[in-house]
């Protein structure tokens, strides 16, 4: 049973294949309508410039499209040096679309529910500092901005668009301390509390912006970008002396690791980092043990 969509840019209920152009408009407006529902700007651009790259592969309408199709798309991906995760990055969206095109009963089927995801090994284990690395690094960075952004992305564990996202209105004050407030995936709003000394260092930027100002603001006075903050974090990294290629995220990787380790709840940690599952927040556990059965065998 499908859903029928109403709307005045796309009748796809009972409908015929259209011509060869009123296809292309047909699913040039079931990708805009699909791209709609994804709350992040930046999945929307990955997502859309993933559909682009598929649908020129394929040089069919959507309705079109076939179980061997994609097969054979995702064994293209696989020949070329794009990492499983990339891979399956494409994949996810191709599969998305289909799925939404079903539902909503603009495609007669869902080829893409029976393609499967490349299997991905896990590589969160190296991705994960050590609290002296970590220390390292933000005492690597200047003072000022680029520290005190450093320090908020671990002790906050926000990822880089939501850091870049925020604004003076999202942080508050409290009695011992302070609170910031971030929108994170899926629409999702969480707050996050911070202890005095970090909620004083991020108070110490604000100078005389107003409520609605980014808090970490550009050289030019507007939001940093992620591209900014990432080069902030490589910065900081060289400078440090690490020998990895650590991004902003890593910073997020360090907060959970680094919490549970010093027996945080993992539903606290889960709650901070905006987690949908705590199966997600899980991980980290697996990433970095504290034993293994191994240790009760004899030498």
């Amino acid at each position: 049973m499908t859903r029928n969509v109403d709307t005045n840019s796309l009748s796809v209920h009972s409908r015929t294949l259209p011509a060869s152009s009123q296809s292309d408009e047909f699913d040039n407006d079931l990708v805009a309508l699909w791209l709609g529902t994804k709350v992040s700007g930046h999945t929307r651009r990955a997502y859309r410039a993933e559909i682009e790259r598929f649908r020129a592969a394929t040089a069919k309408p959507l309705a079109l499209v076939t179980m061997a199709d994609l097969q054979a798309y995702a064994a293209v991906l696989g020949q070329g040096s794009l990492k499983p995760a990339s891979q399956n990055r494409a994949l996810t969206a191709i599969k998305s679309l289909l799925s939404f095109g079903h539902e909503t009963g603009g495609l007669p089927f869902n080829v893409g529910a029976a393609v499967k995801l490349r299997p991905n090994r896990d590589g969160l284990a190296v991705r994960i500092l050590e609290e002296s690395a970590v220390a390292k690094l933000i005492d690597a960075a200047p003072p000022g901005r680029d520290r005190i952004l450093l320090k908020l992305l671990y002790v906050s564990g926000v990822r880089v668009s939501e850091l870049c996202g925020m604004k003076w209105c999202d942080a508050l004050s409290r009695q011992h301390g302070g609170q910031i407030t971030v929108f994170g995936k899926g629409g999702r709003t969480r707050t996050i509390l911070l202890k005095e000394t970090v909620w004083q260092q991020v108070v110490s930027l604000k100078g005389k912006s107003t409520a609605v100002d980014p808090i970490f603001r550009s050289r030019r006075g507007g939001a940093l970008d992620a591209s900014q903050v990432r080069r902030i974090v490589y910065a900081a990294a060289e400078k440090a002396g690490l020998e990895q290629k650590v991004s902003p995220h890593w910073m997020r990787h360090a907060h959970a690791s680094h919490a549970l380790d010093r027996s945080a709840p993992i539903h606290l940690v889960q709650a901070t980092l905006g987690h949908a599952s705590v199966a997600t927040t899980g991980r980290y556990l697996h990433a970095r043990p504290n034993e293994s059965s191994g240790f009760y065998l004899p030498d």
